[in-house]
């Protein structure tokens, strides 16, 4: 530290010992170094002076009468734990000083001194107090960045999951419009789509699946029949029953929507059910025979409300099958055709709940399909 560098700070030493010719030897010393100094002769005395005024260091003899420096250096550890106290003590009482610094003290001088030796000690005692406060003040200014940097992410992450919650709303949008378009071209199908999604949800729900598997499921659902769209309209609206042929071109229409969506990673984990949501619990499904549990848990869900829609749903041969007539039913392919566990999630739904749901579709339905005539128009 240079000696303007001291004459600027405005921080004093207080120099403690009860032999006056010691305590004006070192003020005169230490003030030709250019350090602001006070004095005290005994502990009660400087520790008043520790209380009312800024301090830098205290340069403090060990052997006083009326309470030694030990007990000064213990009152200010525990009043201001980084003011720093260099102890001044007898050359055959090295022990006693090195006890001080194990205390605490910062450091210490034997008597007899001279001052350059308490000048390089006090030097080397106020640089590493420097050293610690720019330290501490370089830490104080990294955790402020670290903060503003922190918030900076924070809105950014909060911007990024707002830009994906919008591209996440435009893709549904996307999703339903093509949906809505392929009912609109299956008139036996009305609604069909939407209708197993909310059925394969509530399901889902109550099997404690839960998002994000739980959206998965839903858009698996909504993109069943996407491979419809490469069945030809002679079989599709075919009125009758189909011939062998036709089954055979119907029954593409798993893999068909498979090979359309499995280039969209985004859909990546809905393909399970569009690949595989006409295979059965016993293996003897389309189009990979697969059998219990290598079917994924979404298409096994799946399987189970697209028979319940299908059977609930007017078709141009009959009419739509009653609640208890359907339940039956599903409880009698209760580990042939789906899987008992999701069979028991089913049947434990309140019938209110179809009922709810059906309504709600055919309503949402309605608009969605307006829509779509009022683009294609």
């Amino acid at each position: 530290m240079d000696q303007r560098s001291r004459e600027a700070d405005n921080l004093s030493v207080l120099v403690v010992d009860d032999d006056l010719a010691v305590r004006e030897l070192l003020v005169e010393g230490l003030e030709s170094f250019g350090y602001p100094l006070l004095t005290a002769s005994g502990i009660d005395e400087a520790f008043e002076i520790v209380k009312r005024e800024p301090l830098r260091l205290v340069l403090s003899d060990i052997d006083m009468p009326g309470g030694d420096g030990l007990q000064l250096l213990e009152r200010i550890k525990r009043y201001a734990p980084a003011l720093d106290v260099i102890m001044v003590t007898g050359a055959v009482d090295a022990d006693t000083a090195v006890n001080a610094i194990h205390q605490g003290a910062s450091d210490y001088v034997t008597k007899p001194f001279n001052l350059d030796e308490v000048q390089i000690v006090v030097e080397r005692t106020l640089e590493k107090r420097r050293l610690i406060l720019e330290n501490q003040a370089h830490q104080d200014r990294l955790e402020e960045l670290v903060v503003e940097r922190t918030g900076e992410l924070v809105a950014k992450k909060q911007e990024v999951e707002q830009l994906f919650s919008e591209l996440e709303g435009t893709y549904e949008a996307t999703l339903q419009a093509l949906v809505t378009a392929l009912d609109l071209r299956d008139n036996e199908t009305h609604g069909h789509s939407y209708r197993v999604v909310e059925y394969a949800t509530v399901v889902a729900e109550r099997m404690n699946v839960r998002d994000p598997d739980l959206t998965w499921v839903r858009r698996g659902a909504i993109l069943h029949d996407v491979g419809k769209i490469g069945v030809s309209d002679a079989i599709l609206r075919k009125p009758g029953t189909l011939t062998p042929e036709e089954w055979q071109e119907m029954r593409r229409h798993p893999e068909m929507g498979y090979q359309m969506l499995k280039h969209i990673p985004f859909l990546k984990p809905a393909l399970g059910i569009v690949l595989h949501h006409q295979e059965r619990w016993d293996g003897t499904g389309y189009p990979h025979g697969l059998a219990g549990e290598r079917i994924p848990l979404g298409a096994r869900i799946f399987a189970i409300v697209d028979t319940f829609d299908a059977m609930t749903s007017d078709r141009p041969y009959r009419k739509a099958l009653g609640m208890q007539a359907v339940r039956d039913e599903i409880q009698r392919c209760k580990g042939t055709q789906f899987d008992p566990r999701v069979v028991e999630a089913f049947m434990s739904i309140e019938h209110g709940t179809w009922d709810t749901i059906r309504l709600s579709v055919h309503q949402n339905v309605l608009v969605l399909e307006e829509e779509v005539r009022r683009v294609l128009r």
